[in-house]
């Protein structure tokens, strides 16, 4: 008799796992917090999308099959693309926390900007990080106490704040809404809005991530 091998089976997405939590989930991205302690190895995994990573942490982690170690710092932005299949084991005493945004094939048509104010980026102070076919992202510091210029937001936007601080929103009609942002806080800002945004109370430095 002949034996039959076994199919091969497809690993599963990286989420959910232990040690990540679900933050935002909509049509375009699903949003996940992200640990790796120290040791422990996360399952083997295949992402079917692709996906944005932003680091809380100056941490590290092993790729598993690899000898190298993967060193990473506060902001530091990675993009990783579908199909990708590994599993990783944190190496650093502080363990490595990541904001990850998983990135759905939802294609939305471009708006055009009829409001006559600006775009709202680039800006003043602010550095492109990543710019592809499906994204641009910034890193963006408020200066305290200077209120950036009135803008427009053509496109829908995920913010990752790295700082702990209150900004200050004031829309076109006048309304005021005074967001406090801590280090990992990810929120989704659908695009159609046009606002002006000042630091009011500590550090404010975020990483915006731009989907066309």
């Amino acid at each position: 008799m002949l034996a039959i091998a076994a199919p091969m089976q497809t690993p599963p997405p990286q989420f959910p796992r232990d040690g990540a939590k679900q933050l935002i989930d909509n049509e375009r991205v699903t949003v996940w917090d992200a640990t790796w302690p120290k040791g422990k190895a996360t399952p083997a995994y295949k992402n079917p999308d692709d996906m944005v990573t932003v680091e809380l942490n100056d941490a590290a982690y092993r790729i598993t099959g690899k000898d190298s170690v993967v060193s990473v710092k506060l902001g530091q932005v990675n993009y990783i693309k579908n199909g990708t299949s590994q599993s990783e084991t944190g190496t650093s005493d502080v363990p490595r926390h990541a904001i990850v945004i998983d990135l759905k094939n939802v294609k939305v048509p471009p708006m055009e900007n009829k409001s006559g104010y600006p775009d709202a980026f680039p800006r003043e102070g602010i550095k492109k990080v990543l710019d592809n076919e499906r994204l641009t992202v910034w890193d963006y510091s408020w200066t305290p106490g200077k209120a950036t210029p009135m803008h427009f937001h053509a496109k829908d936007v995920v913010t990752i704040y790295v700082s702990t601080g209150e900004i200050r929103s004031t829309a076109l009609d006048g309304t005021v809404n005074v967001n406090s942002v801590t280090p990992g806080l990810a929120r989704f800002n659908p695009r159609n809005r046009t606002h002006t945004e000042e630091l009011i109370k500590g550090s404010g430095r975020a990483i915006i991530v731009e989907l066309k």
